[in-house]
């Protein structure tokens, strides 16, 4: 896991400063993950939608050039794009918030952003501690209807997500949380925000991100914390889904129940960070 983890962290940061990956944007067949939550994102990029009879949440909007597709996926599985009421992301990052937008202006969904990433993303990325400076990096800044702060509820129909501040990856990076029915089960979802430590962040002696070692050791406890039987993320590959969605189609009603893979990811970017931070700390630990 930990070289599948270096090998997805290195891609991301990649696409920051060169032309997207190829996965990030291929197509994926959409597909219903658990109850009202369905994947509508592509390869590696991970968009979510969630139904409910009074309209639609999207979770992320990817780069621009996926909404698109993004709209096709939505409608491929019975629903209206126009439906979309509410627009969530993972994180200020232009592969997770580039379209926010463009889908804005094609649904008139109303941008419910974690207050300290909202200056970033009405900017179009400009002010990105780590990014801002290289025009690359920036996207159609979007305004925000919404700010929202930890622990706050975006609440649709009969739908409830929780926003936990998971910060580090960004200042504002966000985990969401909600309750999902299958039958006569109650499932716990969580979509990871962003724990990696990109090439190129200073954990220690920041001068534009003087708390990053610490934020980044309340978003470890925050995750830790977080019941969870289904597991996603902002990128496919932080759950395997390829692999999932593989036992999925074969029959595996339960391919997305992975509360063990959870703990096991949390602890393995967890120790990742502890292992950059003592390299930047000159320790021998």
């Amino acid at each position: 896991m930990l070289l599948r983890s270096l090998l997805l962290t290195f891609v991301f940061v990649c696409g920051l400063f060169a032309q997207d990956p190829p996965d990030w944007t291929a197509p994926h067949e959409p597909f219903r993950i658990v109850g009202n939550v369905y994947y509508v994102g592509g390869k590696d990029l991970a968009s979510y939608l969630i139904t409910t009879p009074e309209g639609h949440i999207l979770i992320n909007s990817d780069v621009p050039k996926d909404i698109p597709q993004i709209k096709k996926s939505v409608e491929a599985l019975g629903f209206k794009f126009s439906d979309v009421k509410i627009l969530l992301v993972s994180h200020a990052h232009r592969d997770h918030c580039g379209g926010s937008k463009l889908l804005k202006e094609l649904t008139g969904a109303k941008y419910m952003v974690m207050d300290r990433d909202v200056p970033v993303v009405e900017s179009g990325g400009k002010l990105d501690f780590q990014y801002g400076k290289r025009s690359e990096n920036w996207y159609p800044a979007a305004k925000v209807d919404r700010v929202l702060h930890d622990g706050d509820e975006v609440r649709l129909g009969d739908v409830v997500l929780v926003a936990h501040l998971t910060p580090g990856h960004t200042k504002g990076c966000t985990t969401w949380t909600m309750k999902v029915r299958e039958a006569s089960k109650v499932y716990t979802v969580v979509i990871i925000g962003g724990p990696n430590v990109n090439p190129g962040y200073k954990l220690v002696k920041s001068s534009v991100y003087p708390t990053m070692a610490q934020d980044y050791e309340l978003t470890f406890r925050t995750l830790k914390s977080l019941p969870c039987d289904v597991f996603l993320g902002a990128h496919a590959g932080f759950f395997d889904m390829d692999e999932k969605f593989a036992r999925m189609k074969a029959g595996d009603a339960n391919a997305f129940v992975d509360p063990a893979g959870y703990k096991a990811y949390v602890a393995d970017r967890q120790q990742a960070f502890r292992t950059e931070l003592a390299k930047q700390s000159g320790s021998k630990n």
